[in-house]
């Protein structure tokens, strides 16, 4: 199972009602990504870490999430520098790093930031069965619920079969390597796995019809009302469209 670390806890965030919480994510992550002027992306970053410390997030595991973002944003600011053409402001022989390039840099990093935190506050702090909940409130179709609640059931049944077949293929004196062989090798366990997850899944299915399923997912969690969750999704969407309109003023 995929861990589910955040989804833990008694703050002002987790009494939201899920529904309200994948609303308020969507609407600012939504004006985060559009936004164009990196102090406006920088406010939205301030929000976000709001949001982080009104979830009750240790900062140091919320960090430790962040670690693929980093490696990412290394290989942006490693290349779009010397890449984009504008105003020379450093040049060593041939190497050229240029304005734009580095304030597009600092944009695409702060955004990037401010994103993934605020999903982190709003969407990591519920169960995936919450999550699915919640999609489906908002008339997200079944079939995108199913296909999300049912990969994370079975990602993790996937892995163990996937690695049982690379420990055989082992057993049979396999060595990956850089070679047609291994190429080919792999190909073939990608095609059992392939086959295998198929025939899983039928049988699944078959044992969903004959436990009653009718193409519905009924929960057992209960949401109690909080008189703070109108005022919190019409906060964030007045906080976004007050940012928006600032953008548009400064331009």
């Amino acid at each position: 199972m995929i861990e589910e670390k955040f989804s833990i806890g008694q703050s002002f965030i987790h009494g939201l009602d899920p529904k309200i919480r994948i609303l308020s994510a969507i609407v600012l992550s939504f004006s985060t990504a559009l936004c164009d002027n990196l102090y406006i992306a920088g406010l939205y970053l301030v929000i976000s870490g709001v949001l982080i410390t009104m979830a009750g997030l240790k900062w140091i595991e919320v960090i430790k999430r962040l670690k693929p973002l980093f490696w990412f944003l290394l290989m942006i600011w490693i290349i779009l520098p010397v890449t984009f053409e504008g105003d020379v402001i450093y040049q060593y022989s041939w190497l050229k790093i240029t304005s734009p390039g580095v304030i597009l840099c600092c944009k695409i990093t702060v955004k990037s930031f401010a994103i993934l935190l605020l999903f982190t506050a709003l969407i990591a702090t519920m169960t995936i069965a919450s999550l699915g909940n919640g999609l489906h409130r908002i008339h997200v179709p079944d079939k995108m619920v199913f296909l999300l609640l049912m990969s994370y059931r079975y990602i993790s049944v996937i892995e163990e079969e996937y690695k049982r077949l690379l420990r055989a293929a082992k057993f049979r004196g396999f060595v990956p390597g850089t070679n047609l062989h291994s190429y080919k090798t792999f190909a073939y366990l990608a095609g059992m796995l392939f086959v295998r997850a198929s025939l899983r899944a039928q049988r699944v299915y078959q044992a969903m019809l004959c436990r009653g399923f009718n193409q519905k997912f009924h929960t057992l969690d209960v949401y109690p009302s909080n008189r703070l969750n109108s005022p919190f999704l019409m906060g964030t969407f007045a906080t976004s469209i007050s940012l928006v309109i600032l953008e548009m003023i400064w331009v």
